[in-house]
């Protein structure tokens, strides 16, 4: 057993088992009445007569939070004028519409689909945003998939051919995005008690499925072998896949056919919507150098970022922690340490130097300290998906879903007596196993833990 003493806390990697990987079988559904709620906030808090929300394949997440839908292979728009929602579907998205829990008038609309296909049925994208309520004289809010700040001097991140149409009809085209994007009070920034469990269902999954393939991964294996460990069940991936190995190693990358070999550094990340989970670390029993070096210092930081969340803690003093807590190490965080997580990996981040922005009450947040600047040959990652509620949230949390919230419980449990992490009532871990950290890949059952 191997301790390292850093600023007061004593680290050491210790023989503690394999956690005990507490997974959802079924998944929670979000309610009518939620999306219904949706959509009348999203009109309440924007200025403008039509609101026209924009989706693709990779960019669906506030349509889906609205009402529920992701175009597979297409665009989409919803448009919210003076009556009935109108979904302005291309051909393939049109069988989509029967999902959707809220009432909608669909509008066949073949410039939203494929080349190739038919064109002769359906409406024309002017044709049917008219038919939407979009007017001449109308001022038109759109939502994109993401908003530019005021130095950047960009307007629109929508596709271009569905701005043009909206500027041939109507008198002003304005960007909403950040109504529902934005980390201090957009509608994506907070989560409801049923959301949080939709998000437990598929955080538990992800994490899961990472652990299984750090149990598999072993010397001889390519890096698609390990990766079929992870027992896929078709959720819905919020990214794709990833496991990389080898010196220099792409963390972002998907499996090759590289064999692994011992000693390599080697990483995977699984998304779901909802949430993902990434480990990183050495495919090795041990290397002194390595652990004392990167692994104890890097896991101190994600020791401190979990000790520092809590209701009110600015981004900024979050951030701050992190980084102090990696001060002198050589390495540091080579994005923000910590982002908002949805349907979308990744929303926005309160999480940034100087950020006034607190951590409020239904916040879902990724643990995400990835270090740059450390030896080629090495890395460490530990990245999981909590949740933040205050004790109105963990009430309604208990009673709507009492299951998922006997997991979050005893994760609680595994935080503070396990590993020595004191973290605040407000903090609701949703993945399987959170701060679980094997730096060796080969013994597994070791992990780090504090005092």
């Amino acid at each position: 057993m191997r301790e390292l003493k850093l600023r007061g806390d004593v680290i050491r990697l210790e023989e503690i088992g394999l956690p005990d990987l507490l997974v959802p079988e079924q998944q929670p559904i979000v309610p009518a009445e939620e999306y219904e709620r949706r959509l009348r906030e999203l009109r309440a808090r924007v200025d403008a007569d039509v609101i026209a929300v924009y989706a693709d394949r990779e960019h669906f997440a506030n349509l889906a939070f609205l009402c529920g839908l992701d175009p597979r292979f297409e665009e989409a728009l919803l448009v919210l004028g003076d009556g009935k929602p109108a979904l302005l579907l291309g051909t393939e998205s049109v069988a989509l519409a029967s999902l959707v829990p809220v009432d909608v008038e669909v509008l066949h609309c073949p410039t939203l689909g494929l080349m190739g296909q038919d064109r002769s049925q359906g409406l024309s994208l002017a044709d049917a945003l008219g038919e939407a309520g979009v007017r001449p004289g109308a001022r038109v809010a759109t939502v994109g998939w993401k908003y530019f700040e005021p130095d950047e001097r960009l307007s629109f991140a929508v596709a271009a051919f569905v701005v043009d149409a909206l500027r041939e009809l109507a008198a002003e085209v304005i960007d909403a995005t950040a109504v529902l994007m934005n980390p201090r009070d957009g509608l994506r920034s907070t989560s409801s008690a049923d959301q949080i469990a939709v998000f437990e269902w598929a955080a538990a999954r992800a994490s899961r499925s990472v652990f299984t393939v750090v149990q598999a991964a072993e010397p001889g294996l390519t890096e698609r072998q390990a990766a079929t460990a992870m027992g896929y069940a078709g959720e819905p991936l919020s990214a794709h896949v990833m496991l990389a190995s080898g010196p220099g190693l792409v963390g972002l990358r998907s499996p090759s056919d590289r064999r692994l070999e011992r000693g390599d550094p080697v990483t995977t990340a699984i998304g779901y919507w909802g949430g993902l989970s990434c480990r990183a670390g050495l495919l090795d029993t041990s290397d002194q150098d390595y652990l004392e070096q990167m692994a104890i210092p890097y896991w101190r930081a994600i020791a401190t970022w979990y000790e520092t969340v809590a209701l009110g803690v600015t981004g900024g003093e979050l951030d701050l922690a992190v980084r102090d807590a990696l001060a002198g190490t050589g390495f540091g965080p080579a994005l923000n340490p910590g982002h908002l997580v949805h349907l979308d990996e990744w929303v926005h981040s309160p999480v940034r130097p100087g950020s006034e922005e607190p951590i409020r009450s239904g916040m879902c947040l990724q643990c995400d300290v990835i270090p740059a600047g450390a030896r080629a040959d090495w890395t460490a990652n530990c990245e999981d998906t909590v949740a933040v509620a205050d004790a109105d949230l963990r009430a309604e949390l208990a009673a709507r879903h009492p299951d998922a919230w006997s997991r979050v419980q005893t994760r609680q449990k595994l935080l503070r007596s396990r590993f020595g992490i004191a973290i605040a009532d407000e903090l609701l871990p949703l993945s399987a196993a959170p701060a679980w950290f094997p730096p060796f890949w080969l013994t597994p059952d070791r992990a780090l833990v504090k005092g």
